[in-house]
C-alpha cells in the first residue's frame, strides 16, 4: 500500500509498483464511486489507473484541497469527447472546473489535461469527479489528479480515505471492507436465520409440480430517474428507471423506508421490496410493462441448503453501460412471448418483431450465491456469485439464497423502427432489487416452496 507524500490519501488498491509522486491523487484512491473499475495501467508510472468510465459515472475524494490549477491524466479512444467535472461535496455541488476529454489515440495512451478553478474552496472538503460526454458507452480512463493545493494536515491513519479502503470489484468479498461494502448485521441476521430454521415445513398437497419456486406479481409503480442502489441520495443522476413494488421507491430509499410504506404494487403485500430495470421507448413514447413476475426459486442441485435473503440485501444483474449489437441469435436477447413468435427483426438488426398475436419480452436472472457477509458491494455484484461446476454454492460464495428472476412482458409487438432503453442498447438491459420482505412471509416461502421443492403461487400455497 501506498501513501502519496503530499496529499495524505492513501491507496487501497495501488500496485507495489506504483511510482509515489508529491502532490499526486491517485484515480483509484476515491472514497466512493459509480461506474469505475480500477485496472493495471500502461502509463510510465506504473500502478493502476481508473476505466471504463463513462457519461454520469463519478468518483469522490473526501477531505482534499484544491488549489487554482488542477490537471488530471487521462487517455481516451473515443471520438466524442467531452468533460470531468468537479463539484464541490457532491456529484450535483457547486462546479469548481471541467477538464477537457479528447481522443489520445488509445485506452493506454496518456496525455496531461489542465483547467484553472477561479475560486478555490477554502477548507479541505469532498471532491467529485463527475463524466459528461455525448458518448453513450465509455470515454475516458483516469490515472491520476493534481489539485494544486497545499497537503492536508489529516494523517493517512485518519477517517478519510483511510478509513475506507476501495476494494476492486475482482476482490473476494469475504474479507472486503470499506467503501461500498455494506455488511450484513450478524445478530439480526443469525436471529432470521434462527426464525427461518425453526419454520415447520407445510405438508405437501394438490400434487404441485415439483419446482422449486414461488413468485410476486408486479405492475410498474412508477417512473423516476432515480437508483438508490447506483446513485444513493442523488435525485436525478440516473437514466430512467420503470420501478415496481414499493410505492417510496426514489433515491434516498433505505431498508428502513421501505419497511415503513407498505404501498406496493406487488402482491402479496409482505413484499415491500423495491426492483426496477430500465424504461423502453418505442419512437420516443415510453412503454411499461403491463405486467412483470418477479420469481424466486433454486437452479441448485440441493434446495434444502437455499436460506431466506437477509434483510435490506440489494443486487444489479445485467450492466447499463454494455452497448453492442444484439442480431438474432445473440445471448440475452430480448423475444417474444405469445402465438406465432417473432416475425422479424428492426431495421437495425437488434430487436425482434413480433407476431399481432405475440408480445416483447424478457428475462433477468439473478446469481444464487452469496458471500454470507455483505448485503452489498461497489459494483453491486461482487457479493453474490454462480454455483460451481456441481451446482453447489462454495468458495467465495458459500450462502445459497433464492435464484431472483424478472419476467417482464411489455404491451406490444414491435416494428421496423425497433426500440430504445433508456440506458441505451438491448445489450444495457438490467434490473435492481432491494429486498424488504415480512420476515416470516419470505422464510415460509423458502421453506415450504424451495426446500420442499414445490412450486407455489403468489400466495405462497401449493
Amino acid at each position: 500500500m501506498a501513501v502519496l507524500g503530499a496529499s495524505g490519501v492513501y491507496i487501497a488498491t495501488a500496485d507495489a509498483a506504483e511510482t509515489v509522486v508529491p502532490g499526486r491523487l491517485q484515480a483509484e484512491a476515491y472514497s466512493a464511486q459509480s461506474g469505475a473499475q480500477p485496472e493495471k495501467t500502461g502509463d510510465a508510472d506504473g500502478g493502476r489507473n481508473v476505466g471504463w468510465l463513462a457519461s454520469g459515472d463519478w468518483l469522490r475524494y473526501d477531505n482534499v484541497r484544491v488549489g487554482t490549477t488542477i490537471q488530471a491524466r487521462i487517455a481516451s479512444d473515443n471520438t466524442a469527447g467531452g468533460t470531468i467535472e468537479l463539484r464541490a461535496g457532491s456529484a450535483t455541488g457547486a462546479l469548481l472546473a471541467s477538464i477537457p476529454v479528447t481522443k489520445t489515440g488509445g485506452w493506454q495512451k496518456w496525455t496531461t489535461a489542465s483547467a484553472t478553478v477561479k475560486q478555490p474552496p477554502a477548507d479541505a472538503q469532498s471532491l467529485v469527479a463527475v463524466m459528461k460526454s455525448g458518448q453513450k458507452s465509455d470515454f475516458v480512463n483516469i490515472n491520476w489528479f493534481t489539485l494544486g493545493a497545499a497537503p492536508t494536515s489529516t494523517p493517512a491513519t485518519s477517517a478519510s480515505a483511510s478509513a475506507t479502503p476501495v476494494v476492486p470489484a475482482t476482490a473476494a468479498p469475504t474479507t472486503a471492507t470499506g467503501a461500498g461494502w455494506v455488511d450484513v448485521d450478524q445478530a439480526k441476521w443469525q436471529a432470521q436465520l434462527a426464525e427461518f430454521k425453526a419454520m415447520t415445513p407445510r405438508p405437501i398437497t394438490n400434487d404441485p409440480v415439483r419446482v422449486a419456486e414461488f413468485n410476486a406479481s408486479c405492475t410498474v409503480s412508477h417512473s423516476k430517474t432515480d437508483d438508490p442502489i447506483v446513485f444513493p441520495n442523488l435525485p436525478g443522476a440516473s437514466h430512467m428507471h420503470s420501478f415496481l413494488g414499493n410505492d417510496s421507491t426514489d433515491a434516498s430509499t433505505t431498508t428502513e423506508t421501505l419497511l415503513k410504506n407498505a404501498g406496493s404494487s406487488c402482491k402479496p403485500s409482505a413484499d415491500q421490496s423495491a426492483y426496477w430495470i430500465p424504461t423502453l421507448y418505442e419512437n420516443g413514447k415510453a412503454i411499461e410493462p403491463h405486467g412483470v413476475t418477479v420469481y424466486y426459486g433454486s437452479r441448485l442441485a440441493d434446495t434444502t441448503k437455499t436460506v431466506p435473503f437477509p434483510q435490506g440485501f440489494r443486487m444489479i444483474v445485467g450492466d447499463a453501460k454494455r452497448q453492442v449489437d444484439t442480431p438474432k441469435g445473440a445471448p440475452g436477447q430480448f423475444w417474444c412471448g405469445g402465438v406465432g413468435g417473432e416475425t422479424g427483426r428492426s431495421s437495425d438488426g437488434n430487436w425482434p418483431i413480433c407476431a399481432k398475436t405475440a408480445e416483447l419480452t424478457f428475462q433477468l436472472t439473478f446469481p444464487d450465491c452469496w458471500d454470507g457477509v455483505h448485503l452489498d458491494s461497489p459494483d453491486h455484484k461482487s457479493h453474490v456469485g454462480p454455483a460451481d461446476s456441481k451446482g453447489v454454492c462454495s468458495g467465495k460464495y458459500p450462502v445459497a439464497i433464492p435464484s431472483l428472476s424478472f419476467v417482464i412482458g411489455y404491451p406490444t409487438s414491435g416494428s421496423a423502427a425497433g426500440f430504445e432503453l433508456a440506458s441505451g442498447n438491448a445489450s444495457s438491459m438490467h434490473g435492481d432489487a432491494f429486498f424488504a420482505w415480512d420476515n416470516a412471509a419470505l422464510g415460509h416461502r423458502v421453506r415450504d416452496c424451495i426446500v420442499q421443492k414445490a412450486k407455489c403461487n403468489t400466495n405462497g400455497t401449493f
